[in-house]
């Protein structure tokens, strides 16, 4: 009895060590070579916030056209937006040589292949190469370059002040940005009804202003796996690193559907004096980006 005593106390101590501020100072003293150690905030960019920002507009209009038909709602309170996308629709029709000319009739992909015929790859979660890693995310087809973004970190985002303290415990998936802004990428308990709550919350109309589908096996935003992207291993050095990113205010509105993060606090977004706190916090999004080239697993 005292050793499964044990045995469930260390289990609880190897989920909660990495928030542990003691034990995380003296690893980084003595683990540092296999980290990507950044001192200030300006030196955080592996690759421009332009890149980033129009990676994420490339893979979500073509998310959107490729969803056209279940658009409705939204594009009948948009018609220049739906204009813009009818035209683009139609072009692409006609250069994958499609015999219909009907918009509202086109083939149906899976996130995954409008993925991969966007930039040219999947990337999905399965069992890490990691010793007792758990799951790990997955180059599954094509080819990755340096310098590209490979996934999204979803989740709630908490400010520093913000209640977060039973969402934590046995929570591995607590992302800290460098200003102290806290992502909670969990997608199983206490913090699956915080997220799928502030989602529902800050919906207007048909416009969803996150995306809730990353908490299930089928994501409809296919780069939404940040959360299970591990870190290196003196055994093997780390391919991708975080990039913060702030998605600018006139990020368009219909294609925040795909947008994996909310943040906590309703009232953020009516703090106009502090433009700072709405930007880094109400837009703040983490992105994976490809530190060497890769290709499929």
């Amino acid at each position: 009895m005292l050793r499964a005593a044990l045995r469930a106390l260390r289990r609880r101590w190897d989920s909660y060590r990495y928030r542990f501020v003691p034990w995380v100072a003296l690893n980084l003293r003595r683990q540092r070579r296999t980290l990507r150690y950044v001192p200030e905030s300006s030196q955080d960019k592996i690759i421009s916030d332009e890149d980033v920002f129009e990676t994420l507009l490339k893979t979500f209009k073509a998310l959107f056209l490729n969803d056209f038909s279940r658009q409705a709602d939204i594009l009948a309170l948009l018609p220049e937006v739906k204009c813009q996308y009818l035209e683009l629709l139609t072009l692409e029709q006609k250069q994958s040589k499609g015999t219909s000319c009907n918009p509202w009739s086109q083939r149906v992909f899976s996130p995954e292949e409008v993925l991969f015929n966007t930039l040219g790859f999947t990337v999905s979660r399965d069992r890490s190469s990691l010793v007792s890693a758990g799951t790990g995310v997955f180059v599954t087809k094509g080819f990755v370059p340096k310098g590209t973004v490979v996934s999204m970190y979803p989740g709630t985002v908490y400010r520093k002040h913000e209640p977060i303290f039973f969402q934590s415990l046995g929570n591995p998936f607590i992302f800290r940005c460098i200003d102290g802004i806290l992502i909670d990428g969990n997608d199983k308990g206490i913090s699956r009804s915080v997220y799928r709550s502030c989602s529902r919350r800050d919906q207007l109309g048909p416009f969803q202003m996150s995306d809730e589908s990353w908490l299930t096996a089928s994501p409809q935003n296919p780069l939404a796996v940040g959360q299970y992207v591990n870190n290196c291993s003196h055994e093997k050095a780390a391919n991708v690193c975080y990039q913060e990113f702030d998605v600018p205010e006139h990020f368009p509105v219909e294609l925040k559907q795909y947008l994996p993060n909310i943040v906590y606090s309703h009232d953020i977004e009516r703090l106009a004096a502090n433009e700072r706190v709405h930007r880094s916090i109400r837009y703040e999004h983490t992105a994976c980006v490809k530190k060497t080239d890769m290709v499929e697993k």
